[in-house]
């Protein structure tokens, strides 16, 4: 049976994807390095973004349940400065993602907190942000690498619970679905599944069987399968990467449809 990752293992996986970022960083030819998953961002951008990122959620966990984020939070990150050597720029990254951990180690998984998500799926908690936090520096990790020319896939632990993640926090919406109801299944080659059902009530996700040779797949229920890696299904919904990139069954122009869908909440 597939379970969550618990609130250490969160911790963890947040401080080893920002020490992996930071080593690409390290290793990168140039901080004015192009990132092309972030065309309008160069490397030393994309730190600010990260670091900026995990202040902001420090200021947020920290000031408990909220109707939107600490003024002084928002502010501070509006107005940002970093250093531009690299040493200094590194030091303060991982400053900054200690005071992530810090604040979340000192909220506990429970604690109520602001989020900009719907709680349909994923719960306005100190825990929620952690398990969101970790996707975003796996994915920034994988931006970093690929601005430095080594890009690699997500670690198959992060991965595993990225897609599941993706779909519960930034799909799961109560907001009506402005087309045809519908249904999209992701397959990781992994083993685990995923459906998202879309209709009038809005979307939101469950955990399916991984289809077998000997059971198949209900071609019926699903307008749309996409099987891959878990690191691509993850790459793939941060629009790292094509549909091309992954197996596509059934009708791929669903995909465009939900990636161009902008639900109210």
């Amino acid at each position: 049976m597939q379970k969550n990752l618990e609130f250490p293992d969160l911790l963890r996986l947040i401080d080893e994807r920002s020490t992996a970022f930071r080593a690409a960083v390290a290793a990168a030819p140039s901080l004015d390095a192009q990132v092309p998953t972030c065309p309008e961002w160069t490397l030393f951008d994309l730190v600010k973004h990260l670091g900026g990122g995990d202040r902001f959620w420090a200021a947020i966990v920290g000031a408990g349940p909220a109707d939107a984020p600490p003024a002084g939070a928002t502010a501070a990150r509006a107005a940002l400065e970093v250093p531009r050597e690299r040493e200094a720029l590194l030091a303060w990254l991982a400053a900054s993602t200690q005071l992530l951990l810090n604040a979340l180690r000192e909220a506990g998984p429970d604690a109520g907190c602001w989020a900009w998500w719907s709680a349909l799926q994923t719960p306005r908690t100190s825990g929620g942000v952690a398990r969101h936090r970790v996707q975003e520096s796996a994915v920034h990790t994988y931006d970093a690498r690929l601005a430095a020319g080594a890009p690699q896939p997500l670690p198959a632990e992060v991965a595993l619970d990225g897609v599941e993640e993706f779909l519960f926090t930034c799909v799961a919406t109560p907001s009506a679905w402005p087309h045809k109801p519908t249904a999209f299944d992701f397959h990781t080659a992994e083993g685990r599944s995923w459906r998202l059902t879309v209709d009038g009530d809005g979307a939101r996700s469950t955990r399916i069987p991984a289809p077998t040779a000997a059971t198949g797949e209900d071609s019926d229920a699903a307008g749309v399968t996409v099987h891959g890696t878990a690191s691509e299904l993850v790459l793939y919904l941060y629009d790292r990467i094509p549909a091309h990139s992954l197996h596509v069954d059934g009708d791929a122009g669903l995909l465009d449809l939900l990636r161009a869908w902008e639900p109210e909440e």
